[in-house]
């Protein structure tokens, strides 16, 4: 009953109302524990809003259920079915989904929905090599960055032949982590042959030129791939190699001049058959009988043995040494080896002559650049440690100022104010001023002497009348450091006598000023 004016009311409702009852409906439905007949009637009501022409409300639909393993399956197979944006939301998350809807839906989908799958996680070696043989650059490039996506060396490869031009895709191979041999060497590849067809293209080299260019930058990138491989992984390459036609004499002579003994032998043994220590063996002692017959199993011209002899000879005289981080050749091989084939005819050797001082000029330059580069390497470790010796000396200077001995603080003095003075009861004027300073008492008997009464003196106010008395500075001497005399301390008496009174009215104002003046003098000069 619920259901029905349900369905009822989404006739008329708007577009957002429809759209959000219909993910709660889900909601309720997937998660709301209903009983069997309410959860019946709410699965048949979902699966009739996939028929409302709205997409807001099938992108609700897809929404609430794209993350649930128990959404009814054909539900969400509707939906893996719907435009784009819609379909793209259950075909990334969706586990209700099989390998198979997923390579349906990589063969009738879009670049958008392909996209979505390439990016899910757990994805399986039969969805990724649908991918890879169907898919394009985004979907490829989304396939190879997912971590989680199980890819087979073939699917890799194809891409490669397929989408090997883009940037985008080469760049997410190389950066994949664990990506093969051979599919490295195959990337490479890619990028040497975009790289000649550019400078072709420009008119900075020949057809011929670019072509031989390519190829000497391929076989020094496909050196520097193998290093350090293990032996199942070269193998692999080795037959990767061979299988393109790539693996020819003057890639085994350039691994042999660089010092890359490990897949010459690989290579000699795919070529021949043999095994691996057995061919080690034979190149060994290259001046004998069996290394020839090994160079003629190899199928490898004959103008070129006396070049693999003069080098290996040189190799095993040097004694066998760990292979090198990089590809660079070896100008004293390089050396032997064009010893060697200046015996032979002009005619026979010529090609191989010219191939042996390409590698000459190729190595010197090399040699040049290392040297070039240990030397900037120097510059820059110099300067470090300049930077570093004038660091540590400003650091030094910084702490020796920090610790200097601080200047001794000039003794603050604190003043004493005295307001009044406690006279006691029968003083008389003249132990008042014996209490005073010399100076101040000068002062006070001087200007005592000149007081006159103020009934036969009236006081002129212009100021002629007035009394000025010079008031002696008073000298404070500057105790020891460390030496910090006792404050002052004056007791002052609960009142004042008349006499006392009388005494402090005797004092004339001009006297009081100086001596407040010399007081701020004191003050200041503390």
């Amino acid at each position: 009953m619920i259901i029905r004016q349900f369905l009822s009311w989404t006739r008329d409702a708007s577009i957002d109302r429809r759209a959000e009852a219909a993910a709660a409906l889900t909601r309720a439905y997937l998660y709301g524990g209903l009983d069997a007949v309410t959860a019946r009637d709410a699965q048949a009501a979902i699966l009739a809003l996939l028929d409302d022409p709205a997409p807001a409300v099938r992108r609700a639909l897809a929404e609430a259920c794209a993350g649930c393993a128990t959404a009814p399956r054909p539900l969400v197979v509707a939906l893996a079915g719907d435009q784009p944006d819609i379909a793209a939301l259950v075909l990334r998350r969706s586990s209700v989904l099989t390998d198979a809807d997923l390579v349906d839906g990589i063969a009738v989908g879009c670049e958008t929905t392909r996209t979505a799958i390439a990016g899910r996680l757990g994805l399986s070696h039969a969805v990724s090599g649908a991918m890879a043989e169907i898919g394009g650059v985004p979907s490829l490039t989304a396939l190879v960055r997912n971590r989680d996506a199980r890819i087979t060396t073939g699917s890799l490869m194809r891409m490669v032949e397929r989408h090997g031009d883009d940037a985008g895709l080469r760049d997410a191979l190389t950066t994949r982590a664990g990506l093969p041999l051979e599919v490295r060497q195959a990337v490479t590849a890619r990028v040497a042959a975009s790289l000649s067809a550019f400078a072709i293209a420009s008119g900075w080299l020949t057809p011929a030129r670019g072509e031989q260019a390519s190829r000497e930058a391929l076989e020094r990138s496909t050196l520097e791939v193998s290093a350090g491989a293990a032996g199942a992984d070269l193998a692999r390459l080795v037959s990767h190699l061979r299988i393109r036609g790539q693996l020819n004499a003057g890639l085994i002579l350039r691994a042999i001049l660089s010092g890359r003994m490990a897949f010459a032998e690989a290579a000699l043994s795919d070529l021949t058959g043999l095994k691996a220590d057995r061919v080690a063996g034979l190149m060994l002692d290259p001046s004998a009988s069996g290394f020839a017959a090994l160079h003629r199993r190899a199928g490898l011209p004959p103008v070129l043995l006396p070049a693999f002899v003069a080098a290996l000879s040189a190799w095993r005289e040097a004694g066998p040494q760990a292979e090198p981080g990089d590809a660079t050749l070896s100008r004293r091989m390089i050396e032997r080896a064009l010893t060697a084939c200046e015996t032979m005819p002009l005619a026979v050797a010529q090609s191989v002559m010219a191939l042996l001082a390409r590698y000459e000029a190729e190595a010197a330059r090399e040699e040049v650049r290392v040297a070039a580069r240990a030397r900037e390497e120097q510059a820059r470790q110099e300067t470090r440690t300049r930077m570093q010796i004038l660091d540590a000396e400003w650091r030094l200077a910084q702490q020796l100022v920090s610790h200097r001995p601080a200047q001794p603080a000039p003794l603050a003095l604190q003043p004493v104010r005295i307001d009044t003075i406690a006279v006691e009861r029968g003083e008389t004027l003249e132990s008042v001023l014996d209490s005073l300073s010399d100076g101040l008492r000068a002062s006070v008997r001087e200007a005592r002497a000149q007081v006159r009464p103020l009934a036969a003196a009236p006081i002129d106010l212009t100021g002629h009348d007035l009394v000025t008395i010079d008031v002696q500075p008073l000298v404070v001497s500057q105790p020891e450091f460390g030496a910090v005399p006792d404050p002052v301390r004056i007791d002052i008496g609960p009142s004042l006598t008349r006499e006392a009174d009388a005494i402090l009215d005797a004092i004339p104002d001009a006297l009081i000023a100086s001596y407040r003046a010399d007081r701020d003098r004191m003050r200041l000069a503390a």
